[in-house]
């Protein structure tokens, strides 16, 4: 009885009064509410294409830009060979430039997720990594990943905002 009075009460002034129902302990939405989210592809030929049915980012809310995982592959579709900092160096030329098309620098990067072939490589990566993210680095995970897109040994994801 409880909880008929309060979801009476908390259906009064909700905006998506018909869509809101009462099950058992919760609140759960019914029927399609309108999408209000935005959302705006960035692509640039800064950065190599997707190379699967992907966006390079996507900018959702006009605030946050989430990127794509790049790896060691150059514009023009070309995989690096190389060691692992040659192919660090090259995921965040390919970073920096997914960032310039979005109109942000690496200032902007708030969250980035690296997957290793080896945790062999990490000193060498973190030694690029850390040129690149010089002042105020973001927050970072870095875990060991078999099986890398194209048997690449590194892959870096970001997440920006304005």
């Amino acid at each position: 009885r409880y909880q008929q009075r309060l979801a009476r009460k908390w259906k009064r002034h909700s905006p998506v009064a018909s869509n809101i129902a009462w099950e058992g302990r919760c609140y759960i939405r019914r029927g399609n509410l309108p999408n209000t989210m935005t959302r705006e592809v960035i692509s640039t030929t800064d950065a190599p294409a997707a190379i699967g049915p992907y966006s390079q980012g996507i900018r959702a809310e006009g605030r946050f830009v989430f990127f794509s995982g790049q790896i060691p592959l150059k514009p023009t579709g070309e995989l690096l060979q190389g060691d692992i900092k040659a192919q660090t160096q090259l995921v965040l030329d390919n970073i920096a430039g997914l960032l310039k098309a979005a109109g942000l620098t690496a200032a902007n990067v708030v969250k980035t997720s690296i997957f290793l072939s080896s945790m062999d490589n990490f000193a060498a990566m973190n030694e690029v990594y850390g040129n690149f993210f010089h002042e105020s680095p973001p927050a970072r995970s870095t875990v060991a990943a078999s099986g890398l897109p194209k048997g690449v040994d590194i892959e870096i994801e970001v997440i920006a905002v304005y």
